[in-house]
């Protein structure tokens, strides 16, 4: 008797680059508040380059995403999930923007908030695994039979 073969779902590759890039947007949370308490402009300064750096990875992971339909990896797109990390991207290109001004006013009250928002968004989205789409179902062989 032959043993049934087990099948794994395919590797989905977006989910990575959507928690790197979101780690790096959340860090800003972080930066920002460095900078809210402390008036030392090189945090105002961390913050710039880790939304810059989240919104690059974001990218790649609009890229991988592409990717992972156009091989048909991933399975249908969870809006709630797509909604969640398109609005933090969205609003972190408005916060990069923030954080362009000058001094003080590149942080507080706009940029901490931006980066607040973000991080609530991320956070919920980090819960639900990361990933927009869900996996592409597998048959295993004999399904049909």
């Amino acid at each position: 008797m032959a043993r049934p073969v087990a099948l794994r779902p395919p590797l989905l590759l977006h989910p990575f680059f959507i928690s790197l890039g979101g780690t790096l947007l959340m860090a800003a949370l972080f930066t920002d508040y460095m900078y809210y308490s402390n008036s030392l402009i090189q945090w105002s300064n961390f913050s710039a380059w880790l939304i810059a750096g989240g919104l690059v990875l974001a990218l790649l992971s609009v890229i991988f995403l592409i990717i992972d339909i156009a091989l048909a990896r991933a399975g249908p797109i969870s809006w709630l999930d797509f909604l969640l990390v398109g609005a933090a991207a969205i609003l972190s290109l408005v916060n990069v923007f923030v954080h362009t001004r000058d001094a003080w006013t590149s942080v507080v009250p706009t940029g901490i908030t931006l980066s607040t928002i973000v991080t609530i968004l991320l956070l919920i989205a980090g819960l639900r695994g990361w990933r927009v789409t869900g996996n592409r179902i597998v048959e295993q062989p004999g399904d049909g039979e």
